[in-house]
């Protein structure tokens, strides 16, 4: 079955975007060597689950909403909004998945995250 297996982020200031992914998950960056400024993204170990991405300057184009997945909801939308980003709907749950709300980071990105658990009601 078809499964997302990369991300890209646009950001109008590249290194503020690396600096709140890097402090609210904890991902790494690497400068791309190529023709255009372009920042890898990793998010976890290699032989866990999960997608990689990139960082780029901000480009024309419709926002992609990424849901991504944490072990503390609570804890996490603390860090958003510790490090500006901003929470535009606040946790529900699914009842059987687990509790989502959604986000946006400082660009103004949009994405969700989701904490797992089906206890969810």
């Amino acid at each position: 079955m078809p499964r997302p297996v990369y991300f890209e982020i646009s950001a109008d200031d590249p290194e503020r975007a690396l600096h709140f992914y890097r402090e609210v998950f904890g991902w790494q960056s690497q400068k791309w060597d190529g023709p255009r400024d372009y920042w890898l993204l990793s998010t976890g170990a290699n032989d866990e689950p999960g997608i990689d991405g990139g960082l780029a300057l901000r480009h024309p184009g419709p926002p992609v909403v990424n849901t991504i997945e944490v072990d503390s909801i609570d804890a996490h939308l603390a860090k958003i909004a510790s490090q500006g980003g901003q929470i535009t709907q606040a946790k529900m749950p699914i009842p059987g998945v687990g509790y989502l709300a959604y986000c946006q980071d400082t660009e103004g990105n949009p994405f969700g995250i989701m904490e797992m658990d089906e206890t969810a009601t």
